[in-house]
């Protein structure tokens, strides 16, 4: 498992970013030292931002995950109800094709009978 950056230190890309994002908000005769103190305070607000998106981000995951687990749950719920369901229902209905059957035959008996 790849082990876990520092929380103090900043990735290049931010810092690069933060000084970019300063370097074209720089106003005339401000300093280096103050537009890098910019560039942390950018710097730290896209942190914070990251920061914001993972947690919504792992909230959105458990989220999916629950739901993903409550359709499991009824699935195995509606299953084990299902085999009691369709032994009522064949049950009750086994008897229509032997009428059909009997029906059938009938008319073909008094069919040839009469012709």
């Amino acid at each position: 498992m790849a082990t876990k950056k520092n929380q103090g230190t900043p990735s290049p890309e931010t810092q690069a970013e933060a000084m970019k994002i300063a370097r074209a908000t720089q106003k005339p005769g401000q300093t280096k030292e103050q537009t890098k103190l910019i560039a942390q305070g950018i710097q730290h607000g896209i942190e914070q931002y990251k920061k914001q998106q993972k947690a919504k981000a792992r909230e959105r995951d458990k989220l999916r995950k629950k739901q993903a687990r409550d359709r499991t749950e009824d699935i195995e719920q509606t299953t084990a109800d299902a085999p009691a369901l369709e032994q009522v229902v064949v049950s009750k209905q086994h008897w229509l094709p032997w009428l059909l059957l009997i029906v059938s035959w009938a008319g073909f008996i008094g069919f040839l009978q009469f012709n």
